[in-house]
Order: structure tokens, then sequence, then C-alpha cells
């Protein structure tokens, strides 16, 4: 698994597990991360964050509530609106609809992707928090507010 792919607990694994159990009767949110092709950085642009938008938006299965863009790869927050779609076809989808813009720059996705469903109202503010301090931890900039590629489209609520 390439460095700072995704967190794992059991040694040896070599592939996230997939697999989002959802219900209409109770609230799912998902943490996602996916990364660039060999970690190439053609992610943070304006043009880009504009694109996924974009394509989030249109690909409709699934909603995206706070995401954050890095250079070489992102972090979002996800919940089903359709339940007959996985995440995984949701993410093949949207993932292919972008790579289809051939826009200038913009590089190739990794096949796999890492998701966790959360348990709570609590972590999914905290996974937040975590998330917005990616930036200042690379050091990209000081303030988390001054990282101009992150966002929310949807409010997810529990």
């Amino acid at each position: 698994m390439p460095s700072g792919y995704g967190p794992t607990d059991e040694p040896g694994r070599k592939r996230p597990v997939h697999g989002v159990f959802s219900s209409p009767n109770d609230p799912t949110i998902v943490y996602f991360t996916v990364c660039t092709k060999g970690r190439k950085p053609w992610l943070a642009s304006a043009e880009v964050q504009r694109a996924l938008e974009d394509t989030w938006l249109k690909a409709e299965a699934w909603v995206v509530g706070y995401y954050l863009i890095m250079p070489d790869h992102l972090h979002l927050f996800c919940a089903p609106h359709r339940l007959e779609f996985t995440l995984k076809a949701w993410v093949t989808h949207w993932k292919r609809k972008f790579s289809c813009l051939h826009l200038p720059g913009a590089g190739e996705w990794q096949r796999e992707f890492w998701d966790t469903r959360l348990r709570r109202q609590e972590s999914y503010s905290e996974k937040w928090q975590y998330v917005q301090e990616n930036p200042i931890r690379k050091g990209l900039v000081v303030r988390t507010e001054d990282w101009p590629y992150q966002g929310m489209l949807k409010l997810l609520r529990w």
C-alpha cells in the first residue's frame, strides 16, 4: 500500500475493504479518501475543484458534504441518496466522468480508495477538523481557513 494511502488496523492488509452498509432507517455518513495515481500532485487547483464539485453534483446517487482537496489526494464525506448504488459504483462513476473532462494537467486516479462509515455525529465533526488540518501539517498554510480547496456541497445530518 502506498505511503499515506489510508489507515489500516490489520497488518498485511493490501487493499481497503469496501461495502458500506446503508439503511433507509439509519443515517449513513462515510469518510472517503482517494489518491492520484503515483501520488502525482495535480488536484489542488480551482479548475479541478470546480470540475469535481460539478461532477459530484451530477453523480447524485450519493451526496457530498464537506470535502478537502490536497495536491495528491482528496477527502470527502458522503451519504447515499439512492440506496441501490453502492459507494464503489458511485466512485467509479464520478471518477470516470471527471476523467472524461480531459482537464489540462489533470492526471489519473489510483484504482482503490479508502472508506469508513462514521458511527456518530461527534466522529463526523472530529474527522472534519482533522481533515481541515491536513494542509497545515503539510506546511501549505498556517490556518485551516487559508486553504482554498475545500468546501461543502450538502449539509449531511445525523
